[in-house]
């Protein structure tokens, strides 16, 4: 296993998806399963192939910036900033699980929008 690796592959496949290609990051990054903890979306490739294309075709206007990512075993965290229509902002944190070949198998995320206001002056990035 590689763990720098499957870093870069996990930013690739989230790039790749999130920028209207999920067939391709699910047939260059996904393994033989594909287990989802996302509520909004079923498990397996073509549930998420299905999700992205969705969100591409309701919002083809989107910007990702992945923060940081984290790496240890066969677990990847990346840390992202995401820019939706009308100035939506969000904090995304995913968790992708990788297979002995260097395959994502398994994700967890948590979505939290950037309010207005905040009582600090600190980014939530």
């Amino acid at each position: 296993m590689n763990i720098a690796q499957n870093k870069k592959n996990a930013i690739a496949f989230y790039k790749m998806a999130y920028e209207g290609n999920p067939t391709k990051a699910v047939e260059l990054y996904v393994g033989d399963k594909y287990i989802q903890h996302n509520p909004m979306v079923a498990d397996g490739p073509q549930a998420f192939i299905d999700y992205f294309n969705r969100m591409q075709k309701e919002y083809p206007i989107k910007s990702i910036n992945f923060v940081r990512a984290l790496a240890e075993d066969d677990l990847v965290a990346l840390h992202t900033h995401q820019i939706w229509p009308d100035n939506d902002q969000y904090i995304t944190m995913d968790f992708f699980r990788f297979d002995t070949h260097g395959k994502i198998v398994e994700h967890w995320d948590s979505i939290q929008q950037i309010p207005e206001t905040s009582a600090n002056n600190n980014t939530m990035y």
